[in-house]
């Protein structure tokens, strides 16, 4: 037990880092409430910005009927796919990721904030 025991301990440690870096949905739903002015996450209705029901795999400036920045527009047709890293880079600071976009929001200031967010949208296929 004398050698199993730090083994335990850390295979213990580990798990609980885990568990505390789990993307949480709930808590992501209730952190898009600041977004909720202008994006709606749960069906294909665009606001004041686009819709975000669908969001992981699309090209950015694509969805139908909305218009979007030159900017945003540029950034889809040079590539721009939306994926937990770009939305991540995105949600920290839009205007960093995207120059030019017309999104009027600063980003959230916490990491586990933005990856809450993107667990939210995730369950919204």
């Amino acid at each position: 037990m004398g050698r199993l025991f730090p083994l335990l301990l850390l295979t213990a440690a580990l798990a609980a880092a885990d568990a505390a870096s789990a993307q949480d949905a709930d808590r992501g739903q209730r952190v898009y409430r600041v977004c909720q002015p202008c994006h709606v996450a749960d069906r294909e209705t665009n606001k004041q910005g686009p819709h975000l029901k669908g969001v992981f795999g699309r090209p950015a400036g694509q969805v139908d009927g909305f218009r979007y920045s030159q900017a945003m527009r540029d950034a889809g047709a040079g590539g721009l796919v939306w994926d937990e890293k770009n939305l991540s880079e995105f949600l920290s600071s839009p205007s960093r990721k995207v120059s030019g976009t017309s999104m009027r929001f600063w980003g959230f200031w916490s990491q586990s904030e933005i990856d809450d967010v993107i667990a939210y949208l995730k369950t919204n296929p």
